[in-house]
Parts: C-alpha cells; structure tokens; sequence
C-alpha cells in the first residue's frame, strides 16, 4: 500500500510574502522532522520568501522504540540499501509533488536538504524526480546508486555536500565517494570537509549550506 501523505512541520517565509521557494528537510534515521526544522531560521536569513518543510520518514525505525526511517539500515549491504532507497523513492516523490502544487512554486525552485539517511534519500531522489529541482544540499550522508547517474532521465542538478572528518557514523570516506562519482556524472558539485566534526552539522557548514541554497533559488 502506497504512503500517500506524511507528517511534517512547516517554518514560513520570514518574509511573511507568498512563498518563492520550497525547502525540504529529511532527517536521519531515527529522528523526525522536527529533528531539522529548527535549522530553518538560519538558512531563512538568506531565503526569506521560502517555506520550510520537514516530514517525518514513512516508517517507524526498527533499530530504535522511537523515531523514523526512510529505509532499513540494519543490512548495509549495498544492494540493501539501494532497495530500501528504491521503496521508499515513490513516497518522496510522492511528498515532493504534493508540496509543489500546495505551495504554487515551481520545480527549479524547490531544494532538498537531506541529512545523513535523508541526504542518501536526497541524492537519490532528486536526479530522478520528474521534473528538475533546483539542488541538493546535503550534510553527512553518502550517494546510493551512484553508477546509475549517466541516463537520459537524470537531471544534472547542483549539489553541496558537507561532511565531518571525524564522522564515525558514516565515514568521510563516504563524501569523498559521492563528489567524485556525481563529478564524474557532469553534476555542478560543490562542498567541503570539516575539520573535527563528528556526525552532525557545523555553523560553517550551515553557513556554505545557506550561500549555495541562496545561489540556486534566489
């Protein structure tokens, strides 16, 4: 059975205006939207006309009695994730559209903001949304399905990634991986490491994060 609606949290343009832009925050596993939408603030000083949106993950985490997941990481086998990824790639999509047409802002206007798991959703699901979103900025997560970059139906977007070099969650290795394979791919990549960061998100990586979402949709 299809997931056709998800639980989100919504942050309004501070400009009090209609909304230009559309920002979507996906957390990681085990959180939940409200885990991202307290980043909104920051990143609305650069895109005051943007609405903020972060949905909950469509199903609960079975490696925790709380929070949400995109997809199961108990088996991080490639092919593994690539399947949990390809499952719930429909929902998002699904979600995507939806904010879309409820806000009136086009595609190329529309960005992701993925973090962890959901930047692994983000980089997935945006090259192959149906129309052409304006990026991808994601923090300490790493591409799934990256041999799969060079058809005719996969758009080229921006991307940003930023990661810790002390990250023992998903290693730094992982970002590595993903800026040379989208390189490779002809997609605009842009980002960098942060010196002693662990798993999480730095003010200078909210601060590039915000420069480049500015860059993109503005």
């Amino acid at each position: 059975m299809m997931i056709t609606d998800l639980k989100n949290y919504i942050y309004d343009p501070e400009s009090g205006h209609p909304p230009r832009q559309i920002v979507i925050l996906l957390h990681g596993l085990g959180a939940d939207g409200q885990d991202l939408i307290g980043l909104a603030p920051y990143f609305a000083k650069a895109l005051p006309d943007a609405v903020f949106v972060a949905p909950d993950a469509p199903f609960p985490c079975d490696m925790a009695p709380y929070g949400y997941q995109w997809f199961s990481l108990q088996n991080r086998d490639p092919e593994a994730m690539l399947s949990g990824v390809e499952k719930a790639e429909p929902i998002l999509d699904n979600f995507i559209t939806g904010q879309i047409e409820k806000f009136e802002v086009p595609p190329e206007k529309t960005a992701l903001i993925g973090f962890s798991q959901g930047t692994m959703m983000s980089l997935y699901v945006a090259p192959r949304y149906l129309a052409k979103l304006g990026g991808v900025l994601g923090y300490s997560g790493a591409l799934i399905g990256g041999d799969t970059l060079a058809g005719d139906d996969i758009h080229k977007i921006p991307v940003h990634l930023v990661h810790g070099d002390a990250d023992d969650v998903v290693p730094v290795s992982a970002y590595h991986h993903a800026r040379t394979a989208l390189e490779a791919a002809g997609f605009p990549a842009s980002g960098g490491v942060s010196a002693g960061l662990g798993h999480g998100i730095d003010p200078s990586g909210i601060e590039s994060g915000a420069a480049f979402l500015k860059d993109i949709l503005d």
